[in-house]
């Protein structure tokens, strides 16, 4: 079967070559998903790579959280965030996928993520899953997990009221708009568990900490790690 996929995707990259999501150009490295240039100059935090980083430090004396990066910068007018932009609104899921076995790299490569159990990408609630017709969070949950040899888990927290668009928000508002947002269906399946929690774009951190409290309320032994795939330079005190 595996054989018959890889022929399938073979032919189909003949007939239509993917193209860069970022600049539009061929892609090179299909395990990216960027052409080489983007590759070589996206504008990575490095975040990962030390225990102790700037994303660490927005949950210090607020949320234990054993580890917490962000992929890529959020940067006003780039391309890169045209393109998170494209797949959080505009239905490119595929793009976020990519990102996310290509950030899930470099968590493997780090060692920091080794012992994670479970991939949980931040509920969207059902309303805005039916106009949007899918969840971002999810296919970056899928592309992570994929590299770090992790389960997803998609059905054990929800979002139990449908609140409005973090987007404009001033930094009060936000958190006030996501308090108690999340519930637990299924503590059993959190309890004891390393639990990477994975969102799309960092900003005040309001809402992958109100999601990390309710899963501490519920399974007060549960261990959490967290994967953005972006970040704002103001989020993480740099200038742009």
């Amino acid at each position: 079967m595996s054989m018959l996929s890889d022929i399938l995707r073979s032919l189909l990259y003949l007939v239509a070559p993917p193209r860069c999501p970022i600049c539009g150009g061929a892609i090179s490295n299909e395990n990216v998903g960027v052409c080489t240039t983007c590759e070589l100059t996206a504008p990575l935090t490095n975040t990962w790579q030390q225990r102790e980083n700037a994303m660490m430090e927005r949950f210090w004396g607020l949320i234990p959280v054993e580890h917490a990066s962000a992929f890529l910068w959020y940067i006003e007018g780039s391309a890169w965030r045209e393109a998170i932009h494209r797949f959080k609104y505009k239905g490119a899921w595929h793009s976020a996928y990519n990102l996310g076995r290509w950030y899930g790299s470099y968590l493997k490569e780090s060692g920091h993520y080794d012992d994670i159990d479970l991939v949980v990408p931040v509920p969207l609630h059902w309303l805005r899953r039916v106009g949007r017709g899918y969840n971002q969070s999810e296919y970056l949950a899928d592309g992570i997990a994929e590299r770090l040899g992790a389960k997803v888990d998609r059905h054990s927290l929800y979002r139990r009221r449908y609140n409005l668009s973090q987007t404009s928000r001033t930094r009060s508002e936000r958190w006030k708009n996501v308090e108690g947002v999340f519930a637990v269906r299924n503590v059993e399946q959190l309890r004891g568990r390393h639990i990477l929690l994975v969102d799309d774009v960092f900003t005040t951190g309001a809402t992958i900490m109100s999601l990390a409290e309710t899963i501490l309320h519920a399974a007060p032994d549960a261990r959490l790690s967290v994967a953005t795939l972006a970040a704002t330079p103001h989020s993480l005190n740099r200038k742009e």
